[in-house]
Parts: structure tokens; sequence; C-alpha cells
């Protein structure tokens, strides 16, 4: 599988990218965010559900692990972050059954901290600090996650 390599000068450029990813899209994504802190995973996965339609304010999830959204098509999204997360058992609690749905947009940062109890990704997003920018790598990991990509371009 292909992955494409960007580099983000600053971060509207990475929530450029964050919106051209959501423009890509024709059905549901799991996308893994990684990076260090402040690598722009937020700044990401916000430009994402505004592209997508989502209307309301998008909050970080940093302390409520999830929050779920609706885009402009119906289309649920899943916004993750699982920084606070010692062990992927704590996330049972949370019902994320609804992660499931192969029509859902599931952005999960810091995937790392909730394996096996996440679905599997269809690409995973790295950004890390490149000088005063940062550079993201996005790898497909299934053929939709492939297709979402060419789509890109």
């Amino acid at each position: 599988m292909t992955e494409q390599h960007w580099e983000l000068p600053d971060e509207d450029a990475t929530r450029e990218l964050g919106r051209r990813l959501a423009g890509a899209l024709d059905s549901g994504l799991v996308v893994y965010l990684y990076g260090e802190l402040g690598a722009g995973k937020t700044s990401f996965a916000r430009a994402m559900l505004t592209a997508m339609g989502v209307g309301e304010r998008i909050k970080s999830p940093t302390y409520s692990l999830v929050e779920g959204y609706r885009g402009q098509d119906g289309r649920p999204a899943w916004h993750l972050d699982l920084y606070r997360i010692a062990d992927p058992g704590e996330l049972e609690w949370l019902g994320l059954d609804a992660l499931a749905d192969r029509a859902a947009v599931v952005l999960v940062e810091w995937p790392e901290r909730g394996l096996g109890a996440l679905p599997a990704p269809d690409m995973e997003v790295q950004l890390c600090y490149r000088g005063e920018g940062r550079h993201a790598r996005l790898q497909p990991k299934s053929a939709r996650g492939e297709q979402v990509l060419a789509r890109l371009g």
C-alpha cells in the first residue's frame, strides 16, 4: 500500500490537510492519529470534522475521552483522545460499539493506548515536528484507506 508524505509549514497547512482528507471521503473511515503532544493531531481532527459539516463546537476529547458528532450528510463521526488511558481495559465502560459502524468516521488520538478495544484503522496519520512546521505521513491500512488516499492525490 502506498503512503503519502506532506510538508506542513504551519497550523493552517495542517488544517488544510484535514479538510482535504474529509473531502476525499465517500464513506466512513477509521483514522489513527499519531504524534507528540502539540504535533497537530487535534487541529487536524477538528478541521476534518468541520469540513464534514459538523455545525457545533468541536471540543477536544482530552477529558471526556470521546465526543460524538454528525456530519452535514448525517454520517456519524467520533473523535477520541486516549492520552489519559493507562490500559485498554479502561475503555470497556465507554460503550464503543458505535465505532464499528462502517459509515462512521472515527478519529483516534493516541490509539496505541487503546489497542484491542478499537476498530482496526483504515489509515494511520503520523504528524511530527519538522523545523518550524510539521511533516505528515498518511499510510493506508485497508483497501478503504487506499481508496481515500488515491482520491486525495
